[in-house]
């Protein structure tokens, strides 16, 4: 676990645009039974959360449309929200930061750490801009 003043920062790059923290198995699974679309971003405290998926998820929401809802769970603080967040992700492995975009419950787009690392935050944004114009 990391101390809570060392994420608050990095959760507040997405609380702060918006996204909801989910923190337990039952906040997954509400998050996940909701109608429409939801984009669920698994938070990390590494480089490329800071430096690509972070910003590439707040650059991602300047689009005409975008996810009904916006969701967040952070690896190694929220261990059993990620877990659940991940179990929904199968078949995907667990890696963090991950992006999922799911549809009435159902994943339609995954993001992976290998996607997101070395990558930059414009062209992560561009990928979600893509998924949420199929299915958003």
């Amino acid at each position: 676990m990391y101390p809570p003043e060392l994420v608050k920062p990095m959760r507040e790059d997405l609380t702060s645009i918006g996204f909801s923290e989910l923190y337990t198995e039952q906040d997954v699974k509400e998050a996940l039974a909701k109608e429409g679309t939801t984009l669920v971003v698994v938070n990390s405290v590494c480089g490329c959360a800071a430096a690509n998926a972070r910003p590439g998820a707040r650059m991602s929401l300047q689009n005409a449309k975008k996810p009904d809802h916006l969701v967040t769970v952070f690896a190694g603080v929220d261990r059993e929200a990620v877990d659940a967040a991940r179990a929904e992700m199968i078949p995907f492995p667990p890696s963090s930061p991950s992006m999922a975009l799911f549809k009435n419950g159902e994943l339609v787009h995954m993001l992976e750490r290998h996607h997101i690392e070395g990558r930059p935050a414009d062209m992560i944004a561009e990928n979600l801009k893509g998924a949420y114009d199929e299915h958003c």
